[in-house]
């Protein structure tokens, strides 16, 4: 690895969530990360990534710059992360920029709810303007360059992202909380207000499963 001080890196998280969905998964999985993210400098303390946006809102989700209290959560004061070091050109490192500039200036990126449900069957697929943690963070390491991806970036799970950055190895360690960033974080949310979440998100998804299929290959594309 270049010790080189001008050598560009951009940091993948992968993070063992404590919420009751990533700890389900894990039974299943027995694999012990559920969470992904991006850092672009070796603070680590801005997550970029798609998820929810309340802790008690699962369908209020999209992209999010996170904090370490949104992992180390409540009365939890730390949480177990797996940091890969992917050295970028500052060119890759401009274009990665670039999109997530993109997306977090478009109000109509949403949650890719449904293939992230369906992952570990149908292994992934898109839908216009959406993402989900996997598919955004695969998606910035492609603009990466840093290694060959032998499969669209959206059909990469957690899973293969790690395997994918083996050689990249940065640090693996529970980190502490400080300090509560995300102010209102861990409000209360309703079971109407979710409900609602939840039918608005599908009939967006359905609708642009059904109307805007036709717009994943204009020039416009993830």
């Amino acid at each position: 690895m270049k010790n080189d001080k001008t050598q560009e890196y951009i940091y993948v998280v992968l993070i063992k969530a404590l919420s009751g969905l990533g700890k389900f998964v894990r039974v299943f999985s027995k694999y012990e990360y559920t969470h992904i993210a991006v850092c672009l400098n070796d603070r680590l303390d801005d997550f970029i990534t798609f998820s929810r946006k309340k802790h008690y809102a699962p369908f209020y989700s999209g992209f999010m710059h996170e904090t370490l209290d949104c992992y180390a959560f409540g009365d939890n004061k730390k949480v177990k992360m797996k940091v890969l070091r992917l050295p970028v050109s500052p060119e890759n490192k401009l274009k990665i920029q670039a999109y997530i500039s993109k997306i977090e200036n478009d109000p109509n990126y949403v949650f890719n709810l449904y293939s992230m449900a369906t992952m570990p069957v149908i292994h992934g697929f898109r839908i216009y303007k959406a993402h989900n943690c996997m598919s955004f963070v695969a998606k910035l390491i492609e603009l990466s360059g840093a290694v060959t991806m032998d499969k669209k970036y959206y059909r990469y799970n957690i899973k293969d992202i790690d395997a994918l950055l083996s050689a990249y190895i940065y640090e693996e360690k529970y980190f502490y909380k400080t300090r509560v960033e995300t102010v209102n974080y861990m409000d209360k949310v309703s079971v109407f207000q979710n409900t609602c979440m939840f039918l608005t998100l599908n009939l967006i998804l359905i609708h642009r499963l059904l109307f805007n299929r036709n717009l994943l290959n204009t020039k416009r594309r993830d």
